[in-house]
């Protein structure tokens, strides 16, 4: 077909799976009757089929996309957990419903016209310009899609993009919505503020016995021992299989021998070097020294010191002006140069140091090549080791008759909660491994776990060897943490009433100034913010506070670690509306998207319930990997 059409399209992903227009749907309400059959069609809506291929086939492209972003693939059943089926499906039923409609108003696109758009696609244009169809041939081969698959899918977006521009495609947002909201996230406001701290509240007295006892029945599930797990883990790196007592002499001394230069040190030297600002001057110094007087001479009449001077122990390769570097390595130790004319300025040079080239001797490096040699040897047996243990285990063998075959050792590790920290609260070292915390707890005792990843070669197997459950904690064992936490509540209890009182004070004349001297605190006074930051002290609850009315609007709000806030708006800026100022460009384009999507929205949401959506829950299941009866 596409010999027929000549083909091509721009980022095909995305074109086959969007409207062009971004729908403001996340997951669509589904109307209709919730099937259980055995049907090849995940929903339908009208005469509009989606079968569980497509469906499925979107769902791994959308899990494909989160897996890059986040660094590492999503499986079905975490896809299922973050409702990624849901967005899909609504997507592929939203289009199907756009489609639907398209159909009973005979849209269409000629094939001239569909091939015209495919080749004017940026995604398959070649290098030299113009349609390139190896380029499309190589997409398509690479996301296993035929080219007849893409021209209908094409065509059918082509439709829906005609309904959808027809219906919303020349809607601009209306002059005052976008003046409106420009004003809203652009005016800034300041506020002059107290910062009511704990120790406003004085001394927590302690509680009785009986008191401490009540509270803490209150909260007894905030004090919860969490769930602890022990486990016993095998690991398998190149470092942990490493055996260089295994290496042989011969083997090292022939690495040293072809290690070439790199164990060789080479020459360096200390290099002074002053630098003059005209051939004469370098001239005259030169002469200097030649009638008598010495570096260090020269060095005192132009005010420098030695550390001024001094360049450091260099190699000749860490001098980038190879003038002075062939004059400095031509210097006997001690020994100044004549003037040499340097890339920058004329200068003058003395060696005080000499370090002379040498070779580390091979009883120097013999423990450090050995080492890395029996790495390497063990990076290479490493993936066959791996083998090997997933045989023994799928054999029945445990860890440690694995560990003791293979000549390895289990380490046991434990007891730690779900977020790695002990009983004592402290974080337990934990093998460096993503998504061990996360598979144990989905573990058992008794259960085998598949190995995961260790570092960029390494792997690691684990059994779960015990589990503590959760259980409610006895005063007597918590009872520290439950007398700060009653404390806190106390404090900040008595710091309200004062806040309160304070706003009561404000609110009934008072000037803030005057109930900051009653409570020897200190006014303070906020940088311009708008709606959504909050600088210095002030918190999200103050800065909505800040915005709630004109300027004298007072509130009591919660601050920053514990405290209070009592802030009075001080100025208000109102920001100037310019029309064609690029930042309101972008606003007005923002909010024109998103009527135009509100409208599409709400039209196929109309369509959905008219022609009707049925959907095949039996077979959304099996693709997302929850069974039958998910």
């Amino acid at each position: 077909m596409l010999d027929k059409l000549r083909s091509g399209a721009k980022s095909w992903l995305a074109k086959l799976l969007m409207i062009l227009l971004v729908l403001s749907f996340a997951v669509w309400g589904i109307s209709g009757s919730v099937l259980n059959g055995s049907s090849s069609n995940v929903a339908e809506v009208g005469g509009q089929n989606i079968s569980l291929i497509d469906f499925d086939n979107a769902y791994r492209r959308r899990l494909d996309a989160l897996g890059r972003q986040l660094g590492r693939p999503l499986s079905t059943t975490e896809g299922a957990a973050l409702g990624i089926p849901g967005q899909v499906l609504g997507q592929l039923i939203a289009e199907a419903a756009l489609n639907e409609a398209a159909d009973n108003m005979n849209i269409g696109l000629s094939d001239e016209e569909l091939r015209n758009v495919i080749q004017r696609d940026p995604s398959f244009q070649g290098p030299g310009g113009g349609f390139d169809r190896s380029r499309l041939a190589q997409l398509l081969a690479a996301n296993q899609v035929s080219e007849d698959e893409f021209v209908d899918q094409r065509r059918e977006l082509a439709k829906r993009q005609q309904l959808a521009e027809a219906l919303a495609g020349a809607m601009p947002a209306p002059v005052a919505m976008v003046e409106a909201l420009n004003l809203h996230g652009q005016e800034a406001r300041t506020v002059r503020y107290l910062d009511l701290a704990g120790e406003l509240a004085g001394e927590i007295a302690d509680p009785d016995d009986a008191a401490l006892a009540a509270w803490f029945d209150e909260h007894r599930s905030e004090f919860k021992a969490p769930e602890y797990r022990s486990i016993k883990v095998l690991e398998v790196t190149p470092e942990a299989i490493s055996r260089p007592e295994a290496v042989s002499a011969e083997a090292v001394r022939d690495a040293y021998d072809r290690a070439g230069n790199r164990f060789g040190e080479p020459e360096r030297r200390r290099i002074l070097q002053i630098s003059f600002p005209s051939a004469e001057e370098a001239n005259a110094a030169a002469a200097a020294m030649a009638g008598g007087k010495s570096f260090e001479d020269v060095l005192a009449e132009r005010s420098l010191a030695e550390k001024d001077v001094d360049l450091g122990t260099l190699t000749r390769a860490d001098l980038l002006d190879p003038t002075i570097a062939e004059s400095a390595f031509s210097l006997a130790e001690g020994e100044t140069s004549g003037v040499v004319d340097g890339r920058f300025s004329p200068v003058i040079l003395k060696v005080t140091a000499v370090s002379p080239a040498h070779t580390r001797a091979f009883e120097e490096v013999e423990g450090e090549l050995r080492a890395e040699l029996a790495l390497r040897d063990a990076e290479r047996e490493v993936l066959d080791l791996h083998d090997e243990v997933e045989d023994a285990r799928a054999g029945g063998a445990t860890l440690e008759e694995v560990a003791s075959r293979f000549d390895l050792s289990v380490k046991p590790i434990g007891p730690f909660d779900r977020n790695g920290a002990g009983t004592d609260g402290k974080p337990v070292t934990l093998p460096e491994t993503r998504d061990l915390l996360s598979e144990v707890f989905e573990s058992d005792i008794g259960v085998e776990n598949d190995p995961l990843q260790l570092g960029r070669r390494g792997f690691i197997w684990f059994d779960v060897s015990e589990v503590t459950p959760e259980r409610d904690r006895e005063l007597s064992e918590v009872r520290d943490q439950v007398l700060a936490r009653w404390r806190e509540e106390e404090r900040a209890m008595k710091l309200a009433e004062i806040s309160a009182k304070a706003k009561q004070d404000l609110d009934g004349g008072k000037t803030l100034d005057a109930i900051a001297s009653e409570l020897g605190l200190e006014v303070k006074t906020s940088e311009a913010f708008t709606r959504g930051q909050a600088p210095g002290d002030l918190t999200t609850e103050a800065v909505s506070a800040a915005f709630s009315g004109p300027a004298g609007t007072s509130a009591d709000v919660a601050g920053k670690d514990g405290h209070r806030l009592l802030v009075v708006v001080d100025t208000i800026s109102t920001p100037a509306f310019f029309a064609e100022a690029a930042e309101t460009t972008q606003l007005r384009d923002r909010l024109s998207q998103g009527l135009q999507d509100s409208i599409i929205g709400q039209y196929v949401g109309d369509i959905e319930d008219k022609a009707g959506v049925s959907v095949n829950q039996a077979a959304v299941s099996q693709v997302i990997g929850l069974g039958s009866g998910g």
